[in-house]
Parts: C-alpha cells; structure tokens; sequence
C-alpha cells in the first residue's frame, strides 16, 4: 500500500518523493495525468494552479460558487473547472520540461486568501500558521524535536522511556522519539499494534472522519479505497506505519502494565509489567508515557440477570470473529455510534433484529460516506505536487472548528429546551428535515428517533442507512425500559419478552476510568487515582499532573473530540508537548520536569468554565463525557486551533524543573 523503506530524513514531510522526481513521473505520461486531474477535486486543483502559475484571479472567478467547506461540487461552472484542469495539466508539463523549480506554498495574506476562498468561509491568521505546518513539506519538521544543543549520545542513552499503548498515540509517540534519538520501548497488552483499530472488528466498524484526514501528518496514505474506510485497512494502516519507521522491534507484545512508581532521589520510574502467562518483568524509565486512550475498556450495562442469559452475548469491542449470525435472533442494546454501524449490516442476513433504544442520537448524512476513492483521485493524491496536502486542509476545515459556534449557549435563547441557540436550531431543524425525508412524515419511527435534546449534546452520527434499516421487516425499534435479562431474552419494564439467539451490547467503554486498572505513584508515594478522586481525571493540557515527574498521558483528560477533527491531530500536538518538556531536560542540567500545581489547577478551573457554557452540559442532559458529580472530564471545550497554540507555545513558567 505504501511506498518502500527509506530513511526518517526522507520520510518526514515529503512522502519519500521530490518535487523533480515527481515532474519526471507527470512528464512520462501527459495523458495519464489528464485523465486524473478529470477525476480529482476541482478546488483542491485550483489551489495547486494558483501556487504554481501565481495567477489569483481564478480565486476571484471561484469565490461566487463556493459558499462553505466542500460546498462547490455542483456549483463551479463546468467551464472553469475544465479551464482549472487544462492550465494545471500544461504548468506542471512545462516545469517538467524546464526543469523550472516548483514555488514553495505561498505565506501571509495570499495564502489567508487562498484558503478563505478554498472552503468558502473566512479563515483567520492564527489558522494561516497551523495550516501551514500541515502544508509546507517543512524541515525539520515543527512538530518534532528540533535540539538546540543536541545532548551526548551518552545523555541521551541513559534516559530511556517506556511508553504504555501500541495504539494510534503509542505509535505517535515512538516515532517522535526515535527522530529525536530517544531510546524507548512499547508496552503493549494486544498481540498487535493499532489499539481500539486492532481490537474492534465488529461488522461495519469503520471510521466517521475522512481517512485523508485521519491519518499522520507526516505519513499520509493516498491509496485509500474508500472516503471513510473501514477497521480492516485503518487497522492497516498503523501496522504499515509501525513497520515503516522500524517501531515494532522496540514493541513488547502480549504484557500489560500493571503498576508505575516514581523514586524521587532517582528521578527515576520503575515500571511493573505482567506477560499474558503471568511473568512479572520490572523496566527502569526517566520518563512514561501513558498511550492507553479511553475507549478500551467495554462497559457493560447494570441489568438484572444479564449473566443468565443462554444464548450466545458480547460486547461490539469483544466480537467473535466466528460468530454466524445468518437467520438469528438478534437483540441489540444500545443506538450509538458502534450500534449505528453494528445494526444496518447485520440486519440483511438475521432473521429478526430488535434494537433497544435508551436514547436516540442526531444522525447526518455524508454523500462521500459509502463512496470509493477513484484511481484518478489516487493518482493525483500520490503525485500532483501539493495536492494532497491542500485536499488535507479543505478537509480539515469542513470536519473541525466549524461547529464551535454551535456548541455555545446563548443564555437569552429559549425555545423550550429543543437548542441552546440561534444557530443550533437552525442544525437541528436540518437534522429533522433529513430524518423525516428518510422515513416520511407520518412514519411512528419519527418520535422514537427524533432527541429531544440540542444537536451535539452527545456524539453526531453520520448516517450509516440507519433510517433505512429501521424500515426493514425484520427490524423493531423499541424504547421502553428493560427490566431484566432472562436465559431467554430480555424482559421489558411492561412485561413483554423478547426472545433472542445472541444478544448485542453496544453500550460503549468505562471512560471515565482513566489509566484503570494500572496503579501509578508520584512523588511522595502519591496515588494518581486517589488525586483524582472518583471518575475525575484532570490534567494540564490533558497530558500533566503534578507531582508525577516526566509522567504524561495522552489522549487524557479533557482531550477528547466531539464538534469534529480528529484524534490523531490532538496526539501529534501533545506529544509536541512532551518533546518540548523532555528536550528542558535533556539540554539542561535536570533530572524531571513536573508541572506546577497553579498552572494546572487554572487550566482545569478555565475548562470547567468553558464547558460552563456549552451543550453537553445542558440541563437534563446525559451523557458519557460527563461524571456522576456531573463535571465534564473527556472533551476539549476548545477550538483545535486553540489547542494547537496552547501545546505549541511552551510557557517555562508552568513547569518545575528538578
């Protein structure tokens, strides 16, 4: 899937391949290139025409038919899309010929203009300096460790790190490290790399962030088969990163980490792991790093009798890949989004689907959801100079920061509860609109279906023909209450017994158990889940804790993602972070960084206040972003280009050094 071996040099912002090794392959076969360029994204092509030809009045002909992100398809006229295609087919041919250097990606307000007019909307200058990170094939690469006085390879030796996961972050992390020289090892409780990828194969599992999107920013895939893939090729994918930057000999498969402890004097961290036959190994570590994620752990619902049951049950996270379901009797628990995947794929092939509702979702629609990437689109990914690195940024505007506003809640607003304001009416009256297309305005499923709560008050979505398949013969959507499990089915609160073969929980994770069921001890024996206290993890910048030296989590507290981007973009920013933290140590005379205690405690005490005012903690609401006290612990209340700065800026006076 992916190009050969190389060096991380050449590995880091460019894909391996050079600009006039590109144009060789352009010029070796024009008519291939045009036949691509008809199939790839008109937009994204204009981008690269502007920065090659300098010629900024196509921005000026485009800006009329494009009225928000990825919003032109059907609008720019077909003659200036032609016209975008030809002109981009000759430039590129001529600078092949020539031999002409291609212009780097353009700065300041022309690039400000390029990208406003790209998605249709204006972009501020502080999303100018983040994209641009993304777009510029930059060396060395901002978002690793750049020295400013590279320690001896003696210092660097003698401060190994363990990192706890082989997950999306874990492999972040190990990646990061090994440019910066760092020695590490991997502890991983799987027997493969990939994490929530590797463990979730239930049917229909699959990604609702586009893949071009959801990938690293320093290894992009352009041979996605489709706009959203699913678990098998994402699973893929880190396997293939893992192998590409020579990680996997640095990974301990099959052990899980048991306990971390910190020995002040030392400034070192003893580190308990346990084999899955039950040997028990002790790893000596300057630093750890916690790549545990939150979503690994299923949860499970409190139900009467649920271990009475007959038949066969599991959770979507723990799926049987043996398990037939052909002709069964399913009963499924649970509409979120591994239920929304789980029930339309199943529902074909059982004999009888009944879906247990405790509360509906706001589904949308994606035209790009089910659609396959085409060989043309590949081939100008792979090889149309800047092309895929601006398609990146168009999407990284239409699934990111754009709904912020629509988070917020306008305290003299008030339209019975339905939406917190203006705007977020205006996206729910949407979702009706599509909900009642899908199943007719006299459907009996529009009450069940339809939240009473505002839009983005839990997770969104993407409808996966999840209205179709409530319209199936052999589907029942039911929302009254369960009282019981029995060894024949589930008995509701009205006495009714529905009768299953196999019974499904998709029901989600233990969340709120962050870095459960390990034991870490700070400095001063101080138990990390006792500072804690009850499902109530914090962290400064989602990532630091005081008191726990050269300790840091990733994707923790106050991390999580639920107004859109990506999860993958949060981990590179905070492992910018903990190389920043690390390189304070490593250039100096320090043993530990540690976070102090008022930068911390203000960081939480600003989240909590943000989070104050937006919809997830709207009155009545339930969901799994927040705890029993009712204080929101799993998302980031801010922008992603907030989040970006906040881990890009290092403020010295946040942090001890010891």
């Amino acid at each position: 899937m992916f190009p050969g071996s190389m060096g991380l040099d050449a590995l880091k912002r460019d894909d391996g391949k050079s600009s006039a090794n590109l144009l060789d392959v352009l010029s070796a076969d024009p008519a291939k290139l045009r036949a691509s360029l008809e199939e790839a994204d008109a937009a994204t092509l204009m981008l690269v025409l502007v920065q090659i030809t300098g010629d900024r009045s196509l921005l000026a002909r485009a800006r009329p038919h494009i009225s928000g992100p990825m919003n032109y398809h059907e609008k720019m006229p077909v003659e200036l899309r032609s016209e975008i295609r030809m002109r981009l087919a000759d430039a590129l041919l001529d600078h092949a010929r020539t031999g002409k250097a291609l212009p780097p990606i353009p700065d300041g307000e022309d690039l400000r203009e390029m990208l406003s007019i790209a998605v249709g909307e204006d972009v501020s200058a502080d999303y100018v300096s983040m994209m641009r990170e993304d777009l510029e094939a930059i060396q060395p690469d901002p978002r690793g460790l750049n020295w400013r006085h590279e320690p001896a390879p003696e210092k660097l030796a003698a401060f190994p790190v363990v990192i706890i996961g082989a997950g999306m972050s874990g492999v972040c992390a190990g990646i990061r490290l090994k440019e910066a020289g760092i020695p590490f090892s991997i502890i991983e409780k799987n027997s493969a790399v990939g994490g929530s990828w590797y463990e979730n194969f239930y049917p229909g599992c699959g990604v609702d962030t586009p893949n071009h999107f959801y990938s690293y920013s320093f290894f992009l895939n352009h041979d996605w088969s489709h706009f959203f893939a699913k678990r098998d090729e994402l699973w893929s994918y880190f396997e293939d990163a893992t192998d590409r930057y020579a990680i996997r000999e640095h990974i301990q498969f099959e052990t899980e980490v048991v306990s971390a402890d910190y020995d002040d004097a030392s400034a070192t961290w003893t580190v308990t792991t346990r084999t899955s036959d039950g040997r028990t190994e002790q790893l000596s570590a300057k630093s750890v790093i916690s790549a545990v994620g939150v979503l690994n752990r299923p949860k499970l619902p409190d139900i009467p009798g649920r271990d009475t049951f007959a038949g066969v049950a599991l959770h979507t996270a723990q799926w049987d890949a043996g398990l037939d379901l052909s002709g069964k009797t399913v009963v499924m628990i649970g509409t979120g989004a591994s239920g929304q995947q789980v029930g339309p794929t199943i529902a074909p092939d059982v004999a009888q689907l009944t879906i247990l509702q405790r509360s509906p979702h706001w589904v949308v629609p994606n035209p790009n959801y089910f659609a396959e990437v085409s060989d043309g689109m590949k081939w100008a990914l792979a090889h149309i100079p800047s092309f895929a690195r601006w398609y990146r940024f168009q999407l990284f505007w239409a699934f990111a920061d754009g709904l912020h506003a629509s988070l917020q809640v306008d305290p003299t607003w008030d339209d019975g509860g339905k939406s917190i304001s203006q705007i977020n009416a205006r996206h729910r009256l949407y979702m009706e609109r599509y909900l009642r297309a899908k199943l007719g305005e006299d459907s009996p499923l529009i009450e069940k279906v339809t939240p009473s709560y505002p839009p983005y008050g839990k997770r969104i979505l993407i409808d996966n023909n999840w209205f179709d398949m409530l319209q199936r013969p052999n589907v029942e959507l039911v929302t009254d209450q369960i009282a019981k499990i029995v060894p024949e089915g589930v008995v509701m609160a009205d006495g009714r017994t529905i009768e299953a073969d196999v019974l499904i929980y998709a029901t989600g994770f233990q969340a709120s158990k962050m870095l459960a069921p390990m034991k870490i001890t700070g400095k001063q024996g101080r138990d990390l889940h006792q500072f804690w206290g009850p499902d109530d993890a914090t962290a400064y910048l989602g990532t630091m804790v005081p008191e726990f030296p050269n300790f840091f989590i990733l994707m923790g507290p106050n991390t999580g993602l639920a107004h859109g981007g990506n999860v993958i973009f949060i981990t590179e920013c905070q492992v910018r972070l903990i190389l920043a933290c690390l390189q304070e140590v490593l250039e100096g005379d320090a043993k530990a960084i540690d976070v102090r205690h008022k930068a911390h405690d203000d960081y939480v005490a600003e989240v909590d206040a943000l989070h104050a005012n937006m919809v997830w903690t709207h009155k009545g609401l339930t969901n799994w972003y927040r705890n029993d006290a009712g204080r929101v612990f799993a998302l980031l209340p801010y922008r992603l280009v907030d989040y970006w700065k906040m881990t890009k800026d290092f403020r010295r006076e946040d942090f001890l050094l010891s």
